[in-house]
């Protein structure tokens, strides 16, 4: 450790077990012993379990008797107990951000099985860095943002108009943005849905029925979202509406619920194009017409074969693909199965699985399809099924795995692609509210326990389809997730952003324009100081992701918690020879 860092600073140290995940491949008593002889270090204590109830307590305990004024907690990922261990500083009195968690789980004990040695050494290097850095920590204060009692909704499917009511029936001005003409997104189109046979058209009617009658709610059909200014709590969102005309709301949050679209199969794919072979989508459709089951030739079907995991789970050989499992597919192909078979007694119905997920409590719709007479065979990936036309009669050729690979051919009168949901194209959607998709073209969360609704743009929330595969039941889920996350930032009328921002040294800076180009939140403005050109950061824009230091040539700009001297100082602590 430099000496130019605070000696006289009181820090504790405690090292955690973690259970054995940390302490089966690293020597926590000789990492103890090391932090122990660190400048500024006044107790350095090991523990079984840190997270835990008595081991916070623990070291409650310790900053008020040792009046300690930073502590570094060695354990796991600062992503599962970041704010654990904020709030016990909290509670001891100590300011929460002189707290700094050091990853030796997921950073050197998980990474490092089998070689403890090296592991332990390492673990000392990192928690080293750490008190370096708690040492150079400075007391930061939340920054409390006055909120709008207003929300804006993207999305009037299922999700979105489950999300607006929620919050109107809170006393929350509610606007609904749907980029199409009709509201009620796939649900609309829906007839009966698994698992209570209700009708999704129905089910859409009625919640529009209720939308219609709260006064505070402002459902805007064929609208777009194309712009998005200010801060948490203060949104200026612009709605394109279909004249061209543009809308500007003034709201404190944004909840995302844009939803999902149906795989559409490439020519060929399965058989796709060839007369017979439809959708899943197209199935129900046919079902919920009601007017009988036909196949190509217009004679009543006989046989109707469901090939599963079309445009799911797809592998590497697929540029592109979705490799994800759309999770309800298999839930909704055995639901039409057994709706078929009541509409046609005597159906014949195959299923060609790869695995079967009807999870939960809709596995007794699997029970019920097959007890309606629908055969199951399984298929591998590495040998898919071969869809041929001959004579003008579909057949589907399949290795069956469940009978030792024999090989089948199931001749059809339809075939169904039990294809899953996909993202949809969001373009002006991104560009405007600057929120990030997954690998898999879905909007991301911050933390899918965690923080499962949240996005890293501060009030702006996702639910539903949007985010991912979900059933009617998981999407209002969600949306009454991001209601409640919603809710408690509005209805209280402010809410406390955390103090890593980045901060202009104004004597240093000499306005050349480099670090606005560089944010991508815009939250950096010119003024005038003393008659000079300088950058000043707007707080409740900066996300603290430090771009717009990185171009700076005067050094002017400093991150807070992750100040240079924070950095440097654990980097410098980090590299020093071990004894």
């Amino acid at each position: 450790m430099s000496d130019s860092q605070d000696t006289q600073r009181r820090i504790g140290v405690f090292i955690c077990h973690c259970g054995g995940n940390i302490s089966d491949y690293v020597e926590v008593e000789k990492v103890r012993q090391a932090a122990a002889g660190e400048p500024g270090v006044v107790t350095a204590k090991t523990t079984m379990f840190a997270c835990s109830d008595a081991a916070q307590q623990e070291m409650t305990d310790a900053i008020r008797n040792e009046h300690l004024d930073g502590i570094v907690v060695a354990s796991c990922s600062p992503k599962l107990h970041l704010f654990t261990f904020r709030a016990m500083a909290d509670r001891a009195g100590l300011n929460p951000y002189r707290y700094v968690q050091a990853n030796i789980r997921e950073q050197c004990s998980w990474a490092h099985r089998g070689h403890v040695p090296e592991a332990t050494v390492k673990a000392a290097s990192i928690v080293r860095g750490g008190i370096a850095k708690a040492v150079a920590s400075e007391p930061l204060a939340t920054m409390r943002i006055d909120t709008k009692p207003r929300a804006l909704v993207v999305g009037a499917g299922v999700a979105g108009l489950r999300a607006a009511l929620a919050m109107a029936d809170m006393g929350l001005t509610v606007y609904v943005a749907e980029r199409s003409e009709r509201p009620g997104g796939w649900a609309a189109t829906f007839g009966r849905t698994f698992a209570r046979d209700r009708s999704g058209a129905e089910m859409i009617e009625d919640l529009l029925r209720r939308v219609r009658e709260r006064e505070n709610i402002t459902l805007f059909t064929g609208a777009e979202l194309v712009g998005k200014s200010g801060s948490v709590g203060d949104f200026t969102a612009v709605l394109r509406v279909a004249n061209g005309d543009e809308i500007t709301l003034n709201v404190g949050a944004i909840v995302v619920a844009t939803g999902f679209e149906s795989y559409e199969p490439s020519e060929g794919e399965f058989g796709w194009g060839l007369p017979g072979v439809l959708t899943l989508p197209q199935y129900k459709q046919m079902l919920d017409e009601g007017r009988g089951l036909r196949g190509a030739d217009g004679r009543p079907a006989k046989t109707v074969t469901f090939l599963y995991c079309v445009g799911s789970r797809q592998g590497e050989e697929v540029e592109g693909g979705h490799r994800y499992c759309s999770r309800y597919c298999c839930t909704a192909a055995c639901h039409a199965a057994v709706h078929g078979a009541e509409q046609a007694p005597g159906l014949h119905q195959v299923h060609l699985f790869r695995d079967m997920r009807t999870y939960g409590k809709f596995e007794t719709i699997y029970e019920d399809a097959q007890r309606a007479g629908s055969v199951f065979l399984r298929w591998d990936p590495e040998d898919p099924p071969v869809v041929s036309n001959d004579g003008g009669r579909l057949a589907v050729r399949v290795r069956d795995r469940l009978l030792g690979g024999e090989e089948l051919e199931v001749p059809t009168d339809l075939l169904v692609l039990v294809t899953g949901m996909v993202p949809r194209e969001h373009a002006t959607l991104l560009n405007a509210l600057k929120i990030p998709v997954g690998s898999d073209g879905f909007f991301n969360e911050i933390h899918p326990k965690l923080r499962p609704v949240e996005t890293v743009a501060n009030g702006v929330f996702i639910a539903g389809a949007a985010q991912g595969p979900k059933t009617i039941a998981e999407s209002v889920a969600s949306s009454l997730a991001a209601v409640s996350k919603t809710a408690a930032m509005l209805l209280k009328g402010y809410v406390d952003l955390e103090p890593f921002v980045a901060e202009v040294d104004e004597a240093r800076c000499t306005w050349c324009g480099k670090c606005l180009d560089a944010c991508p939140y815009k939250a950096i403005e010119q003024v005038t100081v003393d008659g000079r050109a300088v950058a000043r950061i707007i707080p409740a824009l900066c996300k603290g992701c430090g771009g717009c230091a990185l171009p700076c040539a005067e050094n002017a700009i400093d991150v807070k918690g992750y100040t240079d001297e924070q950095v440097l100082g654990a980097i410098d602590a980090m590299l020093e020879e071990t004894a």
